[in-house]
């Protein structure tokens, strides 16, 4: 399940108000909201619910949800940079280490997708599998 899935599921506001301060917009091209912009938006005059919620269970799922999306982009950055300096010749050993830790977690990773069964007439496919 990725954090958008997951907001699905979150009331209306609280799911806007993750959005609005992890800053997790689609759409780049607009500036972000003021807090008093977002307060009017979500037809509310103060914070405080807000801010009780993020010592929630529910609050708490979430970050880790998106921390865990970030964490994957950061280990692309850092497996980019150390491949570099693979083919340069420096830092063989962290890039065997790395490449070894990628491919234990990419087994993992697989177990998200599992093949379905061919139906008569059809190309087999793969189906993606959220839990």
């Amino acid at each position: 399940m990725n954090i958008y899935d997951a907001l699905k599921q979150v009331e209306d506001k609280k799911a806007e108000y993750f959005k609005w301060k992890h800053d997790l917009r689609f759409d780049r091209t607009a500036l972000k909201k003021t807090e008093g912009e977002f307060l009017k938006a979500v037809e509310r005059k103060t914070m405080n619910g807000f801010i009780k919620w993020e010592k929630s269970q529910e609050y708490k799922a979430l970050l880790l949800l998106m921390l865990g999306t970030q964490t994957a982009n950061d280990l692309h950055e850092v497996y980019q940079a150390v491949l570099e300096k693979a083919k340069q010749g420096e830092d063989v050993n962290n890039f065997i280490k790395l490449h070894k830790e990628i491919n234990e977690s990419a087994k993992i990773a697989n177990e998200v997708f599992k093949p379905m069964v061919k139906e008569e007439g059809t190309k087999p496919s793969r189906k993606l599998i959220l839990d």
